[in-house]
Order: structure tokens, then sequence, then C-alpha cells
């Protein structure tokens, strides 16, 4: 069975720090492209943040919301894509995402929640 389950969410502080974990199960996680993606209350999804499949280079990329104090990596042998995020602000509240991509985000996991507050 094809998998994605998120963890890691939670209450963080303004300025704090989180880490973002994505299991993934039943496809070969190291073939694929993945993504973060986020909801915030009442509002659209909003793409965060891409993992590519290279042998070299830069391998992410990050929104303008996230860049510069995101990252993210993955764990081939764990099968496992995390986003950490520093300095998080109130507006980084949502239901965080990691999705598949291949020809769209074609699978999704349920999502954890992040809630940024003081």
């Amino acid at each position: 069975e094809v998998q994605l389950v998120e963890s890691g969410g939670g209450l963080v502080q303004p300025g704090g720090s989180l880490r973002l974990s994505c299991v993934v199960s039943g496809f070969t996680f190291s073939s694929y492209f993945m993504t973060w993606v986020r909801q915030a209350p009442g509002k659209g999804l909003e793409w965060i943040s891409l993992s590519r499949v290279s042998s070299g280079g830069d391998n992410s990329s990050y929104a303008v919301s996230v860049k510069g104090r995101s990252t993210i990596y993955r764990d081939n042998d764990k099968s496992t894509l995390y986003l950490q995020m520093n300095s998080v602000k109130p507006e980084d509240t949502a239901v965080y995402y990691c999705a598949r991509l291949y020809r769209g985000m074609d699978i999704w996991g349920k999502g954890t929640l992040v809630t940024v507050s003081g």
C-alpha cells in the first residue's frame, strides 16, 4: 500500500524551530521528487518546498515565504522526507502535507498541524 505519513507538528513559539517528517512506504522513495505543501486556516494550498532526485548540485527549491529559514532533505535509506524550519512565525501556522511529485502531486499524506503561537 502506498502511504505517506507526516509527523512532527504541534505548538511552537514564534522564533522557534520545528522538524517535520514524512515516512513513505509502497514505492521507491529515492526515485521520486517530493514536496511539502501547507494550508493555513481558511486559505488555499501553498507549495513551500521541493526535493529533487539528483546526483549532485542543489537538489531543493523553496517558496519565497520560507526560503532562507527552511531546509528540505531526505534520508533514502529510511524512506523519509524532512522539513526543518527555523525562525517560525505565526503565519507559518498551517497543516503541512508531503506529497509525491509525479505528473503532478499524485499522492498525499494526511498532514500534520503546526501552530505557531506564543
